[in-house]
């Protein structure tokens, strides 16, 4: 049976989404056995390299220049700033190193260099670089690309039809556009949404249908739930049900098997319990260390505890590429 499937209707992700819950998070657990190890889990770390100030008007974010929410803007970091930054993430046993930055899109100027400075000395410590740094043109992606990037999250953020109600500053046709840039550039996609922001279970489903029937899914899926901050349109937002969470994950793990489903903003308010559930429904992705960007997460202690008990581990760099070659030849060769 051939689990990877690119013509998924909505219909159909409807159907398993609405499954009994038990029962979902059953065949869940048994699709994520079929494709990965089982509970073997991959440690992001996340940095700010460049805070706030941003043009863009999305509802959640606390970025945005235009709302008060109390973030210090912060010009672009120095590159031995980033490393120092990389190699603690390193040690706290983060294998993925992502940088942040707050803007709408990418600018061909001396900020961007430095930027391709970052990814080129974060590559030399066998961490797979990501970056998320707004829009991308193609030429910008194939430049990352030779500077060593190995994978660019770039969010839709929710479903089309509902994608004007949270942004109004870029188009849904532009996420694409970059998502398809980074996929010709030969690097790894990252590319999920938030629930929480006052969308309908239609508009999820909707989100997760243009996910799954890109020409080819994306080799990451984060699923946030949103963290209101105060000052932003979202700022009043009452917190997504864990089972809404627990939900989309295990719907990302049947309708994209192969995907690293990732446990991202929201995990902060989960008891370990629920984040128990969500690792046996298919997440094998977190986000460790004490920030998202600007807002909370857990730390790298409070993690390892976690892993401990529940007996997970976590995945090395570069396991799926590694995965992937023929014997005798090294990741260089790839």
């Amino acid at each position: 049976m051939n689990d990877i499937r690119n013509n998924w209707t909505k219909e159909e992700i409807a159907a398993i989404y609405h499954r009994p819950l038990l029962q979902l998070i059953l065949e869940a657990a048994d699709m994520h056995r079929r494709h990965h190890t089982f509970g073997e889990v991959q440690v992001s770390s996340l940095l700010s390299i460049k805070t706030g100030g941003c043009p863009e008007d999305c509802a959640y974010c606390p970025q945005a220049a235009r709302y008060h929410t109390g973030v210090k803007v912060q010009a672009l970091m120095q590159v031995e700033e980033v490393v120092e930054k990389a190699q603690e993430a390193k040690a706290g046993g983060a294998s993925r190193f992502c940088m942040g930055a707050a803007w709408r899109e990418v600018r061909d100027n001396r900020d961007f260099d430095r930027v391709l400075d970052m990814v080129k000395e974060v590559n030399k410590l066998d961490m797979e670089v990501c970056c998320t740094l707004g829009m991308l043109t193609e030429s910008q992606a194939a430049r990352l690309a030779e500077a060593g990037l190995y994978a660019y999250n770039h969010n839709i953020d929710t479903s089309e039809e509902y994608y004007n109600n949270i942004i109004g500053t870029r188009d849904f046709e532009d996420r694409i556009g970059t998502l398809l840039h980074v996929r010709k550039a030969g690097i790894t996609v990252c590319s999920g949404g938030i629930i929480g922001m006052g969308e309908t279970n239609e508009d999820r489903i909707g989100m997760l249908h243009t996910l799954a029937t890109l020409p080819q899914h994306p080799e990451s899926v984060p699923i946030n739930a949103l963290v209101p901050v105060e000052g932003t349109p979202l700022g009043e937002s009452k917190r997504v049900p864990f089972y809404d969470l627990v939900r989309m994950i295990a719907t990302v793990r049947l309708v994209m098997p192969k995907a690293a489903a990732r446990l991202s903003a929201g995990r902060l308010e989960l008891s370990l319990a629920e984040q128990g559930m969500c690792f046996l429904a298919g997440a094998n992705s977190i986000f460790a260390g004490d920030k998202l960007l600007t807002t909370p997460n857990p730390e790298f202690n409070s993690d390892l505890e976690m892993f401990e008990l529940l007996g997970l581990k976590p995945k090395a760099a570069f396991a799926d590429k590694r995965e992937n070659i023929p014997a005798g030849k090294s990741t260089a060769d790839a």
